[in-house]
């Protein structure tokens, strides 16, 4: 009897040290996608400031473009036919830096959208790894708890525990829920 109560606790023991091992990992994995959550939110702000920058020179340079096509219309009878020429190139060559700007804008977006679901995807990543962390140090705690007591139902608990603290580690790569 006392054998099998022995067998009990190196199995304890052994069980404790692989919930600790799986909890340090937790953490490991938890931090890095956490930094990587705060690596990809920097981004995508310094993303869509450069966007606003130049949705602002795009507007100046359309407001600039308007005041052109509007003096060029007030004064088309009476400005000789060469200066109209030069205004209308003015007007045009505004007219293509707002479209390539608006296709450089294009394309900020995109990159700050992406910036921004890969840093969604690692937070849903560290919650999971949290949350094994969360459950594995109970686990841990409950075979603690068991080896002081002796109380093999105690550690039993705490295996169920530490199954959810699996769980969760496993989701943290996978991402199932």
């Amino acid at each position: 009897m006392a054998e099998e109560k022995d067998r009990w606790l190196n199995y304890l023991a052994t069980t404790t040290v692989l919930l600790a091992v799986l909890a340090t990992l937790s953490t490991f994995f938890g931090q890095k996608n956490s930094t990587r959550s705060v690596i990809s939110e920097i981004k995508a702000s310094n993303q869509w400031n450069y966007f606003q920058a130049k949705k602002i020179r795009s507007y100046l340079f359309e407001v600039q473009k308007e005041g052109l096509e509007i003096d060029l219309k007030m004064r088309e009878e009476t400005i000789p036919a060469r200066l109209n020429e030069q205004m209308q190139k003015r007007v045009d060559g505004f007219g293509s830096k707002i479209a390539k700007w608006q296709d450089d804008m294009n394309k900020i977006e995109k990159d700050a959208r992406s910036f921004e679901q890969a840093r969604d995807a690692a937070l849903m990543h560290s919650q999971n790894f949290g949350l094994a962390v969360v459950f594995l140090q109970l686990a841990i705690l409950l075979s603690s708890i068991a080896a002081l007591m002796k109380k093999k139902p105690v550690w039993l608990s705490g295996l169920v525990v530490g199954a959810a603290g699996l769980f969760y580690f496993a989701n943290g790569f996978f991402l199932w829920l």
